[in-house]
């Protein structure tokens, strides 16, 4: 799972006897999808780097197999076991353990489950759970999102007028359990349905004086106990080659959720989420990638829970808005775009770099309408942790213009 939960540079912290049989493990990571990585309108490189060969010519000795396209064909599994130290600007400092199967049904892209458990500094226990299991030759595809967090964080209030200086100390326990079943209907088109369950209890806020309510004029879900519980229709196109790292494609995600009071939920109240994804080469002639990012969360009626509305890095991956601590904007309705150029630095694509800008705004309260603007810049880096699946541990640094900054960590690209 990519998301600013899961981070990464305790791959460079943790001593060598752990990163020796994690990169091991590494090497028989295979493509997420079975297919080929390179356009064919872009040069060829056959002497693709990662870490794995980095330490294998330091270190000739170490028992780490080179990565190997085929390690995992059909019928055959993976599974993954790793340790991690990490920051968030959300969570502080971490400690996790992730573990991740794959496999390969007959025909059919690659199936992977993912699960980690996470205790931070600031008292935080995440655990997550997320899958993509596909059936054979793509007819289905079961996919899910389920968590279970002990949560304290920030938050701001509603709107784009809020400040840094008033941040509110909220604490509660949240589950969700998200899952859909889409079926294949054409070539890269997938229709189904689903249901989504968000639960937070025990839900306090600390402020000075000072009332959630009161503040963000907004009187759901603000304490006590918060549900939104109803179904969902799923429309997806995806014609990326890879997922992890794509080379080109497009990708559209739709969700409209009903939630329905007869099935638990507080109110009853109705949400879109319509998302797009596209990747260019630039020049059209290399492996450079520029992609665009847009995803839009709106509430079409109701009222959600407070801490159900639309908010920074409240997407599935937790990606949204970087430059911004999680949390930092929140509305009824959210829009977001983002653009990146990849580019490679050396020539065997062990160390690529990124620039991106994004911008986001939310919908004022009580009035309901988009006000402000607020945007954000920054550059990374990308080490590829394996050259098969093409999977980089992305470093990031990103400016708010609100004075917002931080470090932001992925395994995998961000978009």
């Amino acid at each position: 799972m990519r998301c600013r939960m899961s981070l990464f540079v305790g791959l460079l912290l943790l001593p060598i006897s752990v990163l020796i049989p994690y990169c091991a493990a590494l090497a028989q990571l295979p493509d997420s999808t079975g297919e080929k990585y390179d356009s064919p309108t872009t040069p060829k490189v056959t002497h693709y780097q990662d870490v794995a060969d980095l330490i294998k010519r330091w270190c000739p000795r170490l028992p780490i197999t080179p990565h190997d396209s085929a390690a995992l064909r059909e019928g055959k599994h993976f599974l993954l076991v790793i340790p991690q130290v990490g920051y968030t600007l959300q969570t502080r400092g971490l400690v996790a353990v992730l573990v991740n199967a794959a496999f390969r049904n007959p025909r059919a892209n690659m199936s992977s489950v993912t699960s980690q458990l996470s205790y931070t500094q600031n008292g935080q226990v995440i655990f997550t759970n997320s899958s993509s299991i596909w059936l054979p030759d793509n007819r289905l595809l079961w996919t899910n999102d389920w968590r279970l967090m002990h949560y304290p964080q920030a938050t701001y209030g509603l709107g784009m007028y809020t400040s840094t200086d008033r941040v509110i100390k909220m604490d509660y326990a949240y589950l969700r359990l998200y899952q859909g079943l889409l079926r294949q209907l054409a070539p890269n088109f997938y229709v189904g349905i689903g249901y989504h369950l968000d639960l937070h209890w025990n839900i306090q806020s600390y402020a000075r004086d000072r009332e959630l309510t009161r503040i963000s004029r907004y009187p759901y879900g603000v304490e006590g106990r918060s549900v939104s519980s109803g179904p969902t229709l799923h429309v997806v196109y995806d014609n990326r080659r890879n997922a992890i790292n794509p080379s080109g494609g497009l990708y559209v995600n739709a969700v409209l959720r009903a939630n329905e009071t007869f099935l638990g939920s507080d109110n009853t109240y109705q949400s879109l989420l319509v998302e797009t994804r596209k990747y260019v080469h630039l020049p059209a002639s290399s492996d450079n990638i520029l992609a665009f990012w847009s995803y839009n969360s709106l509430t079409l009626s109701g009222n959600p829970p407070f801490l159900d509305l639309p908010s920074t890095g409240w997407d599935s991956n937790g990606n949204v808005g970087r430059g911004f601590i999680q949390g930092r904007f929140r509305g009824k309705n959210l829009l977001y775009v983002e653009s990146e150029y990849r580019f490679h630095i050396t020539t065997d694509r062990l160390l690529g770099g990124v620039v991106f800008a994004n911008a986001q705004t939310v919908t004022e309260q009580p009035s309901g309408n988009f006000e402000k603007i607020v945007p954000a810049v920054g550059a990374g880096l990308r080490l590829k942790m394996n050259k098969v699946s093409h999977t980089n541990l992305s470093i990031d640094y990103g400016f708010g213009m609100d004075g917002s900054h931080g470090l932001f960590f992925n395994l995998g690209e961000v978009f």
